[in-house]
């Protein structure tokens, strides 16, 4: 029923494999480690439990809807459809929790969003987007907080940064990352005629703190600017904004959200870290060259969504064609089914 993605005595092996792990004398001494191996045990026990669940009830909902069929009770055969739906429903939010469970899924995310050409328009769009993965974010009853903001001139934003902090959000946003593209009547047209517009999206993992990132001094500038926020006495006053470039792979971080320019420069070095640890990643999997040729699907003018509200009603994610007739509820929020889907896709590829 799980397609072959869930296997219980896989699942059970991996934490068997956990808790050996923690019967080893020196396990308790290095605290982090302790509780990654902890939380990476109760995620696969999760994983058994609902499995376990779930073959219960769909065995007594058989034993029912047996009885019920031999006694022509149409009341009951009704109950159980609907019982089963829920229980499918189940099983699938189980088997894309078994996506999830690569090295660094768990960690919380980065998410950078920018507006393309076309000034106000795309800026407007970009902040839309941010709020859609804001209000996400919030259905999950996880939290995010801004690293870094600059606002457009007349209206949206031409750039912003968000830290996401939940269970497996780098797991979840990870394919988000690429161009998504809006199709409506301008309200900044006084002609009111149909716009599109471009922003870009870039998601990547908050690193451990255990993962070394070797950063030399010759090989960054940083920068320090004034803060463009929301106002106060604070903003444009001192120079607390940081920008640090990463000078041999041209990687920039930015951070204005603190007071304090130590704050942000921390801040700014722990972003760096986690590019740089995500960039790594990616030039071991460009190695290989199936992998490289689906990457390019996701760079710069190569649209992974359409979020399409005039002439008619229609978000697509034109990676695996999955279909929304209804943008109001996906720009509110309502993209689990986006994130499953792509989830679904990708594992598709890689057998």
């Amino acid at each position: 029923m799980f397609g072959g993605i869930f296997e219980k005595n896989n699942v059970e092996d991996k934490i068997r494999t956990f808790v050996s792990k923690t019967t080893e004398i020196n396990f308790w001494k290095d605290k982090f480690l302790a509780q990654k191996i902890l939380k990476k045990k109760k995620f696969f026990e999760d994983i058994s439990n609902s499995f376990n669940n779930t073959t219960n009830e769909l065995e007594n909902l058989e034993g029912l809807l047996e009885l019920a069929s031999n006694e022509n009770d149409n009341v009951v055969i009704k109950d159980c459809d609907e019982k089963i739906n829920l229980l499918l429903h189940q099983i699938k939010k189980t088997e894309v929790k078994c996506f999830l469970s690569n090295e660094d899924d768990h960690l919380d995310a980065y998410l950078e969003i920018h507006a393309g050409a076309g000034g106000t328009e795309s800026q407007d769009w970009a902040q839309m987007l941010r709020r859609m993965y804001s209000k996400w974010v919030e259905r999950k009853k996880c939290k995010f907080e801004i690293i870094s903001e600059h606002r457009g001139e007349e209206a949206g934003i031409k750039s912003s940064t968000l830290k996401i902090i939940g269970s497996h959000m780098f797991g979840w946003l990870k394919l988000e990352s690429g161009v998504h593209r809006l199709v409506r009547i301008s309200p900044f047209d006084s002609g009111s005629r149909r716009h599109t517009s471009f922003a870009s999206v870039w998601v990547y993992p908050v690193v451990d703190d255990n993962i070394k990132i070797d950063i030399k001094e010759n090989e960054i500038r940083i920068d320090t600017y004034r803060s463009s926020g929301a106002g106060g006495q604070h903003v444009n006053t001192t120079d607390s904004a940081v920008r640090i470039t990463h000078l041999p792979t041209n990687i920039v971080v930015q951070c204005q959200n603190e007071r304090s320019q130590h704050k942000n420069k921390a801040t700014c070095f722990n972003m760096l870290k986690a590019r740089l640890h995500n960039y790594e990643i990616q030039k071991k999997e460009e190695a290989s060259e199936s992998l490289a040729k689906s990457k390019t699907d996701i760079g710069w003018g190569h649209q992974i969504r359409s979020y399409v509200l005039q002439p008619y009603q229609l978000v697509k994610d034109l990676r695996n064609d999955y279909e929304d007739t209804n943008p109001s509820n996906v720009l509110n929020g309502d993209i689990d089914s986006f994130l499953e889907n792509s989830l679904f896709k990708l594992k598709a590829n890689k057998h």
